[in-house]
């Protein structure tokens, strides 16, 4: 069997985690990150946060890339304000993983942003957030489940061309586009759900998350772009 293409995915990086008689600072990602890679057929990597400067060379060595979910985008990096509700920056991972889109972008390596990946690749391309919308994050710590509806003849539409319900948490959403982005779905409430580059290699960023779910079809558009 031929080894799938080596997807690089983003890492949380969270002070004091507990396993066992451990306490340590920790480098982490739900299983169902390289889990959904791997299912779609792509080899899985994780990349924790690190200088800046090196995401080029990481990237050099990738096939495709994934931003993972987290904490929300800092708003000082589209020029805003902070709303009371955002929650706290994460400053090392906001650099790190706008470098990575940075290089993704600048080397065509597939790329697909997931949730705050999303809200990253667009601030990555000078668009703005909303920092709080209602009815998308319904109960810490659970997921909430809603349709979304893909826009005919875009990239997300070609992989998935249904409406289809999707398992979302977040808080956050896209206000204007990044330059050169289009919106690929939308919630029911009018919300973006996902964006694209309609042309050049394959990038997608999906507001919900693909990794709680059984649909591998986004994820499998990646990797596809990635082996080619």
């Amino acid at each position: 069997m031929a080894a799938g293409p080596l997807i690089g995915i983003s890492t949380y990086a969270e002070p004091g985690v507990r396993w066992g008689v451990w306490r340590l600072d920790a480098v982490l990602l739900p299983a169902g990150y390289p889990r959904l890679v791997q299912r779609a057929g792509g080899l899985a990597v994780m990349l924790p946060p690190d200088a800046p400067e090196r995401a080029a060379d990481t990237v050099a060595r990738l096939d495709g890339l994934v931003v993972a979910g987290g904490p929300d985008v800092e708003p000082v990096r589209y020029g805003a304000e902070p709303d009371p509700r955002t929650g706290p920056p994460a400053r090392v991972r906001d650099a790190w993983e706008l470098a990575l889109i940075g290089a993704a972008l600048e080397r065509g390596v597939p790329l697909l942003g997931i949730c705050r990946g999303m809200q990253l690749l667009n601030v990555a391309l000078g668009g703005t957030l909303v920092q709080h919308v209602e009815g998308h994050a319904e109960v810490p710590g659970a997921f909430g489940s809603h349709p979304v509806k893909p826009v005919p003849g875009t990239r997300y539409a070609a992989a998935v061309p249904e409406q289809a319900d999707v398992p979302a948490f977040h808080h956050q959403a896209v206000d204007r586009l990044g330059r050169g982005l289009i919106p690929s779905a939308y919630a029911e409430d009018g919300t973006v759900e996902a964006v694209e580059l309609p042309t050049g290699p394959w990038t997608v960023g999906v507001q919900w998350h693909p990794e709680m779910a059984e649909d591998l079809r986004v994820v499998r558009a990646l990797v596809t772009a990635a082996r080619r």
